[in-house]
Formats: structure tokens, sequence, C-alpha cells
């Protein structure tokens, strides 16, 4: 009888742990193509109705969108926020009236949703390109990070979640990380520079590639390489990162070498300070990603202040940022 009931207790426990691990993302495609929204940054047939997540139970989730929205995106990203957390799916939203935002989408139950997202730019055909995902605190935490606009002016800006929200930490303009109508989206990246994470993120002109810090002041440039030829591919962030690596501090002036320049510690502190004025000038207004229309907001360069109108254009009639 007694062994019966121990039995009966271990058989309980055993499905009480089975029920208790969690049912997981291992795998997401989009689905659906649809020109509801009719923007096509990345070409056709790139923006979809509909996300099919499976699970490790071999099961598919499915998360539709509403009418107006579209994933504007050629494939989810799996991604995971911290060590014991659930891998979710980092996607690219866009609205017909607010244009672009980040979204995580994870499983509730069994239920696939959009469980955290940014601020949206705030008009349409206005598009963002993922940076990646990665610790750049070393806090444990996962930050992302993302170039808004990188047509018209891009802005690198740096994510962290809070329950239901993707909060805007930092900022920074001067950057381009996709060409307009390309499929490529590897123009930008994480990398291990010196034992430290940083972002690989190609100027707005994609002649230089920007070698970006986060610090607790904010974002920081910590140097430069150089590639012979405007940035086109993954290939040269490659060789930006083994370069920077394997030769360390560099003298400026030597296309398709890593530079960084003298008395950089000033002009990091000088980046620093004009980021939080960025910051403090948009959330007074209530502006959380710049201005729209082809001008960038000021950005602060070796103590000057300038507001340029990017000269560099997409095709006419497009509106596309």
């Amino acid at each position: 009888m007694m062994q019966r009931g121990t039995l009966s207790l271990c058989v309980l426990l055993v499905l009480m742990a089975s029920s208790a691990q969690a049912e997981r993302i291992i795998a997401a495609r989009y689905a659906e193509p649809a020109e509801r929204y009719g923007h096509y940054a990345l070409g056709r047939p790139h923006e979809y109705a509909r996300l099919v997540a499976t699970t490790d139970a071999g099961r598919d989730a499915v998360l539709a969108l509403p009418a107006d929205e579209v994933f504007e995106d050629l494939a989810p990203r799996l991604v995971r926020l911290a060590d014991q957390a659930p891998p979710a799916l980092l996607v690219i939203v866009s609205a017909r009236d607010g244009g672009s935002r980040l979204a995580l989408v994870g499983l509730d139950g069994r239920r696939l949703e959009i469980v955290a997202q940014s601020v949206p730019i705030g008009r349409p055909n206005r598009w963002l390109n993922p940076v990646g995902v990665a610790d750049l605190s070393g806090d444990g935490e996962a930050e992302i990070a993302a170039v808004t606009t990188p047509h018209i002016g891009g802005v690198l800006r740096v994510y962290r979640r809070r329950g239901e929200r993707l909060v805007e930490i930092a900022s920074l303009g001067g950057f381009s990380n996709h060409v307009y109508g390309a499929s490529q989206l590897a123009l930008s990246r994480p990398a291990r520079i010196a034992g430290r994470l940083q972002l690989l993120v190609p100027d707005r002109r994609r002649e230089t590639i920007r070698v970006i810090r986060l610090t607790e002041a904010g974002l920081v440039e910590s140097a430069r390489c150089r590639p012979s030829e405007p940035v086109t591919g993954p290939e040269a962030l490659d060789d930006c990162e083994r370069r920077l690596n394997q030769e360390g501090s560099v003298g400026p002036g030597h296309p398709g070498r890593p530079s960084i320049s003298p008395g950089w510690r000033r002009h990091d502190e000088r980046q620093a300070r004009a980021s939080r004025r960025d910051l403090a000038r948009d959330g007074a207004r209530g502006d959380a990603h710049g201005p729209a229309g082809g001008r960038s907001r000021p950005v602060r360069r070796g103590g000057g202040s300038a507001s340029r109108r990017i000269r560099s254009q997409p095709p006419a009639g497009t509106g596309e940022a």
C-alpha cells in the first residue's frame, strides 16, 4: 500500500514538473504577403499580415496584425534578453498612421502576442532597421539597438525592456544601415572590441564604420574604420572588427584601417552631453523620434551645433524614411 502511494506521488511530481516547463519558441517566419501598407522599404513582397512561430512542442502559433498594420521585415529574430528569460521574437511592425516600431513577440500561454514594444516613429513610411541585441551595459540584461529613418538622416537608438514597453535610453545621430529598396539588412551589428560589446554602424553615407559604445552618459564613438569602398555587406563589418582587435589604436588618415583619434575621452564627453541634451529636448516637446520630413535633429560635433538637411533622399514620390 505504501509502495503504491509512493509511486502515485512520483507520477504526480513528474506531471507537475512537465506542466511547469513552459512551451518555448524555437523558430518563426512571416506569412501572407500584404499590399495594404505599400511602403516596401525592402522591396516586394516584404510586408506581411501574419507571424507564425513554431514551438518546442511541435505546434504553430499565429499572430495576425490589424488591418492597418504589417510586418515590414525580412524574417523574425529569435532573441533572449537575459539568461533566464524565455525566447522572444524581435520584429518590425509598421502602421498606416504611425510608421514603424520595434516589437517583442512571445507566448502568453498558448497564444502568440506582442509582449513589449517601442514608441512608433510617428509618421507613415518611416522605417527602422535593427542593429542587434546585446548586453551593451554589462549588467546581464541585453539592450536592443536600431537605426530609425536610415534613409534620410538615421538616428541610432538603444532600448531596454521595461514591462510592456521598449524604452529608449540613449540615441546618437548620423547613421545609415540600409539602402532603400534593398533586402540586405546586415550592414550593422554588435561586436566585441577590446573585450567589450560595442556597435558597428556605418555613417550616413556608409563610407565609414563608426564604433559606438554605451556608457552611463549615453552613446559615444570610440573608434572608426574606413573601408576602401562604401559599406554594402557584412564583410566590411567583419574586417573592421578583426582590424580593431588586432591592431588596437591606429593613427587616423589611413583608408581601410581603423582610426582612433587623439583626445578621444574629451570627444566622448562632448558627444554624451549632446546626447543628453537631445533626449531632454525631445522629451520636452513629446517628439520621441525626432523631426520627420527629411531633416535631422541637431547633432553636436566637436562642441559645435548644426541642423542640416540630408542631401541623399529616396526616390521621388515614395515619402520614404
